[in-house]
């Protein structure tokens, strides 16, 4: 693992897109209170970015850029219930999280990533995407699908934010591209990667599907009919706790978040909570010192005189 976040945070120095004319260093920030309410209205002169430990002057970018968001969903043969809990999806992603003015894409991936729906606004047009599609294939090619999200968002305008929702296992499986060049991609953009996980185990039993048993219709909890296969995908899941959690490392590299989640109420709070994540966000820039050419910087952010706060914001960046 220790070696995977290496490798995580082999990242270059990340210019700002929106509208400055030096290179820049964003970084998302999240302000709550002790009780996880966000804390809204405060001003740069609130807040202290540290790079290194050197504390540097910050801006706040407010004016509200739209949103391009790409939706990475995982559909190998063992996503089938989450793939069926998607078809009502589609106003979530384009209403919370793209919200006005913004786009969002669906792509899907097992071993191989596929486009289903480019950049649209239409809530109607992504929840038709979502309702035709099915599991199949069995791989997990994660890393894959997010550097082709990045392709999708790098033909965007410049001036637009970039989000990445991936839906899918914590853990890569197939993947040929390498973590550093997504690394290096996605600070490239100052993209924000959110990931929502869940067990190929535990959330077919989820499924509440309708049949009839003894003339009476009712709902129950069917897990799949073959339940050696269920041993063989919890055998294969354990097998792969030694692999790096890529959703954590990348979610916590961006500014982004992780959540789990195993019904579909869970699946949509997540969603919710992502978007609410996203539009609470402070957007602070600063100008990195000159430094060695690939040098680390850790950057934490603070709010002064009010050490309660709990404050989230990218891990680092590199330096040209």
């Amino acid at each position: 693992m220790r070696v995977a976040a290496v490798l995580l945070l082999s990242a270059w120095v990340a210019p700002a897109q929106f509208k400055s004319t030096v290179p820049l260093v964003v970084a998302p920030t999240t302000v709550v209170d002790a009780k996880g309410h966000y804390v809204d209205g405060l001003a740069a002169s609130d807040l202290v970015l540290y790079d290194n430990n050197v504390p540097q002057p910050i801006q706040i970018d407010w004016e509200p850029y739209p949103i391009s968001l790409v939706v990475a969903l995982q559909t190998g043969s063992n996503s089938e219930a989450v793939v069926d809990k998607m078809g009502g999806s589609g106003i979530l992603f384009a209403q919370l999280l793209a919200a006005d003015r913004g786009e969002t894409a669906l792509l899907t991936f097992t071993d191989k990533v596929t486009l289903h729906q480019d950049f649209t606004g239409d809530p109607d047009v992504l929840t038709r995407a979502l309702e035709r599609l099915r599991a199949d294939g069995g791989g997990g090619c994660s890393l894959d699908a997010v550097m082709e999200a990045l392709r999708l968002l790098g033909r965007r305008p410049p001036e637009r934010r970039r989000v990445i929702l991936v839906i899918a296992e914590k853990h890569d499986r197939a993947s040929r591209t390498p973590l550093t060049e997504v690394i290096q991609e996605v600070q490239r953009q100052n993209a924000a990667i959110y990931w929502l996980t869940y067990s190929p185990f535990l959330t077919p039993f989820t499924n509440r599907k309708v049949r009839t048993v003894g003339g009476k219709k009712g709902a129950d909890a069917e897990p799949p009919g073959d339940q050696t296969f269920n041993l063989l995908a919890a055998f294969s899941e354990l097998a792969r706790l030694k692999q790096p959690n890529v959703a954590e490392l990348l979610s916590q590299a961006t500014g982004g978040r992780t959540a789990g989640f195993l019904t579909q109420g869970a699946l949509e709070a997540a969603i919710q909570a992502a978007g609410e994540d996203v539009h609470r966000q402070y957007i602070l820039t600063f100008q990195p010192q000159p430094g060695k050419e690939g040098e680390f910087h850790a950057i934490r952010v603070e709010v002064k005189n009010r050490p309660a706060l709990k404050v989230k914001t990218r891990a680092g960046y590199w330096s040209l």
